[in-house]
This record gives structure tokens, C-alpha cells and sequence, in this order.
């Protein structure tokens, strides 16, 4: 299968690569745009850190997909982070459909930053899910699915073996029922939820709060999308207004703070 990539996450744009490659396909092109770019981080790393081989298009606007897609007559389009929703003449482009890579286990937590709703909601798992695209967003039929255990992750760096490995396996899968025209099941509506991005009053720590829900603060901004607008989760320190990183509600090496039940450790921050 010929396959375009619309993707602006590094791992993802060098993980479908490798998947596709392993599994005899051919990626032909990569498709970013500059508008909303920094949502996912610098444009200019995915730029210099996507595969040599993989044309690079850059359509101005929502309406030059379709054009740009049909140029390299796909067989699929694999989409894994981009800032626009896809017109419905670019979905039609590809004989075998759109598919998406969603992080949560839909049809919970559709939307921008599953992880990081998960995580705030005290979710002890999230998951991914393999979805055909269709008119509205996270809301098309799924090909495979898998869950994802959440420990203590303060990262994407820490998150990402465990999703790597569920990627793995729901792909042969994904790319079995692709090639036969499977549909995909439908998504029911019982249980679907729809979380756009985190409010502003998110921003800042509320030291009266309990440990474990200043925990979850701290960790799930570290698994929000890059917006406009402040970014927590911040605190003032010593007259100083910082990020809080990563914290700890057993003793650690770092600042205790007393909360609302009880200490919390700071154990790392950066300037805000």
C-alpha cells in the first residue's frame, strides 16, 4: 500500500514510518502545516527529524489537502496529531480510508489531550485506538484497540514504551481489516465523552487541595497540548512564579509543601 502520513509528532511520524516499512507498505509523503503548528512542538524538529525519504507537503490551507493527498494517489492516509480537522473531499481521497491513532480508549476522552483528562481524572488506564476519520472528530469506526496501564508517568518519555508496545501489537490488526474493507465497529454513544483543552483557573496549584489531586494537576499538564496561553501546572516559590514538573506524595528529595491532607514533595521545576 502507498501511504501518506498527516503528522506532527515525531514519534509518531518515525514510528508509523518504521510500522509500514516492517510490514512490506510504502510511505510516500508527509503532510504538516505551519498554522497551530506548536501545538505538538517545534515544526522545525519534525522537519529535520522526519524520514529523508518522505516528500515533505505543507498545504496553507484546510482546502489544498484533498489537492496534495490526490497527487500521490494513496491507498491510505495515516494521520497521528495535527492541528485541523480534515475536509471531507481529503477523506475520500484514499481507496482505503483515513485512519487515525487516538490515545485513549474511545469512545472516552475524545478530543485533543486524552492523556492528560485521563490522568486529572484519576483514571488508572488509558489506551489506544486505531479509528477510521470520518466527518466529525475522534468519532469514526474502530479498527483495534488496546489498553495502556497508568503508574506514576510524568512524561511522554515515561508513558511511551508501554504505548509503543500496544501500537505494535494493534497494528497487524489495524492494517488486516484496512486491506480487507472492513468498516470498523461502530462507536457507541453510551459513555462517549468529549474533553477539549484545560481552563485557564487549571493553570495554577491549589495548595489546599489534597496530595493525590495536585499529583494528578502536575502530571496530566505535562501530557497537555501545547496551546497559546499560560501552561501549568505553576506556583509561586521564594517570589518566583515556576512550572511544577514532577512531585511526589511519599517523601522524596525535593521541597515539602504542606497541602490540604497532609506534605507533598516538589521534586522538580523550571522557570515559568
Amino acid at each position: 500500500m502507498r501511504a501518506v502520513l498527516i503528522a506532527q509528532i515525531v514519534p509518531a511520524v518515525q514510528g508509523l514510518t518504521a510500522l509500514l516499512r516492517r510490514h512490506g507498505h510504502e510511505p510516500v509523503a508527509l503532510l504538516l502545516t505551519r498554522e497551530g503548528a506548536g501545538r505538538y512542538g517545534e515544526l522545525e524538529t519534525v522537519l529535520r527529524e522526519a524520514p529523508a525519504e518522505l516528500d515533505i507537503v505543507m498545504p496553507a490551507t484546510r482546502d489544498q489537502i484533498a489537492p496534495l493527498l490526490r497527487h500521490y494517489e494513496p491507498d491510505v492516509v495515516f494521520c497521528g496529531g495535527f492541528p485541523w480537522k480534515i475536509p471531507a473531499d481529503a477523506l475520500a481521497v484514499p481507496k482505503l480510508g483515513v485512519v487515525n491513532g487516538h490515545p485513549s480508549l474511545l469512545p472516552r476522552y475524545r478530543g485533543p489531550s486524552p492523556v492528560a483528562w485521563a490522568i486529572r481524572s484519576g483514571e488508572t488506564e488509558v489506551g489506544f485506538t486505531f479509528h477510521r476519520m470520518d466527518a466529525e472528530l475522534d468519532t469514526g469506526a474502530i479498527l483495534a484497540q488496546g489498553r495502556v496501564p497508568l503508574g506514576e508517568e510524568h512524561s511522554w518519555d515515561e508513558l511511551a514504551a508501554k504505548l509503543v508496545g500496544v501500537v505494535d501489537e494493534l497494528f497487524p490488526t489495524m492494517l488486516e481489516r484496512l486491506e480487507r474493507g472492513d468498516p470498523g465497529d461502530a462507536q457507541p454513544e453510551i459513555g462517549a465523552s468529549y474533553f477539549s483543552f484545560f481552563e485557564p483557573e487549571y493553570v495554577w496549584i491549589d495548595w489546599a487541595k489534597p496530595a493525590a489531586e495536585i499529583e494528578r494537576q502536575v502530571r496530566a499538564w505535562r501530557f497537555h497540548s501545547l496551546v497559546p496561553g499560560d501552561r501549568g501546572a505553576l506556583t509561586e516559590l521564594d517570589g518566583e512564579t515556576v512550572r511544577v514538573l514532577r512531585v511526589s506524595i511519599e517523601p522524596a528529595e525535593g521541597r515539602a509543601i504542606e497541602c490540604g491532607d497532609g506534605t507533598i514533595w516538589i521534586v522538580e521545576t523550571e522557570p515559568a
